[in-house]
């Protein structure tokens, strides 16, 4: 495998692994996102304190809910985005020839390389 198709590989490796990372933010933003809107329009009722206290309670409850079920769907998007590079580099590779007149190695690893070596 040429050195310039290797560096190919670990820049889609990156890209899919930034993809991830973005889905991930954006699901914890809109999770903070609703819980603040929740809490504020508890708070900003004209209601009694014993009232407010309970629809907050109730809407804390519910806010944890919304973000667990968002933080899972972007868990299974990027679980998909991934499995879609993997295939999309794999089939890349089946389809490469190095200089030698081999095919290329087809096996796409697990894990992203780390960028830097572990210091003990």
């Amino acid at each position: 495998m040429a050195i310039l198709e290797v560096f190919q590989k670990v820049k889609k490796q990156r890209k899919a692994a930034e993809q991830k990372k973005a889905l991930k933010n954006v699901a914890v933003g809109a999770a903070i996102g609703a819980t603040v809107g929740a809490v504020a329009g508890v708070l900003l009722a004209p209601k009694s304190g014993k009232e407010t206290r309970e629809e907050l309670a109730v809407a804390a409850k519910e806010a944890v809910e919304k973000a667990k079920e968002k933080i899972e769907e972007a868990k299974e998007k990027a679980i998909e985005v991934v499995e879609e590079v993997k295939g999309q580099v794999k089939e890349k590779m089946e389809n490469c020839h190095c200089g030698c007149g081999e095919v290329a190695e087809t096996e796409v690893p697990a894990e992203l390389p780390s960028e830097t070596p572990n210091k003990k």
